[in-house]
Order: structure tokens, then sequence, then C-alpha cells
């Protein structure tokens, strides 16, 4: 049964996932941050999903990035930028949308 449900939640995460990080780089994270911080909120992503993700998302001037090597390891960091803003703000507008339009359907087929 799970396999008949995966390539839907997998086409469901993508969209997701943007949204996700681009609310979540309101603050300057690293990649294992993300990870840990979205593990901590009950989303599970692996190392080879989100990296290429955030590459993605950097050529296409959503987030910036920059690194640091002031400590012994370093680590690029990632940051939303101000079109990133202006994406995420208009992506949470139509999830909203959407959602509205779920819930309602929802409950008119409970009342059916």
């Amino acid at each position: 049964m799970a396999d008949d449900i995966s390539p839907f939640e997998t086409e469901m995460n993508r969209g997701f996932l943007q949204v996700l990080i681009l609310v979540l780089l309101e603050q300057k994270m690293y990649g294992y941050s993300i990870i840990k911080t979205l593990k901590k909120k009950g989303f599970v992503i692996e190392e080879n999903t989100l990296y290429p993700l955030l590459r993605r998302l950097e050529k296409k001037d959503l987030i910036q990035s920059q690194w640091d090597v002031s400590d012994q390891r370093p680590r690029k960091f990632y940051i939303i930028s101000k079109k990133g803003r202006g994406i995420r703000r208009q992506l949470l507008n139509i999830w909203h949308s959407q959602n509205k339009v779920l819930i309602r359907l929802i409950k008119e087929n409970k009342n059916a």
C-alpha cells in the first residue's frame, strides 16, 4: 500500500519543500542545521534532496549563500533574498487559497 502513495507524496513534497525552505531561511542557516531543524519540526529531508534544492533556489536568486570560514570547519550559510521573500509571499497566498478550498470540500463531503 505504501508504494501506491509514494509517487503522490514525492510530487506533493516538491513544491512544499520549496516553500518550507523559503520560510525557514528568514534566518541564516547552513545545510546541516536546516536538516536538524526540519527534523525537530517533524519533517525529514535527506542531504541528497536538500543541497540540490538549495542550489536551484540560489540559481533563481530566491536565496543567497555565503561561506563562513572563521571556524575550523567552513560552512556555507543560506538566507532568503528580497526576491525570495516576494515569491514566498505569493506561494503562501496560493497555499492558503488552495487549503481553504480543500477544507471546504472535505467539510461538504462529511455532511453529504
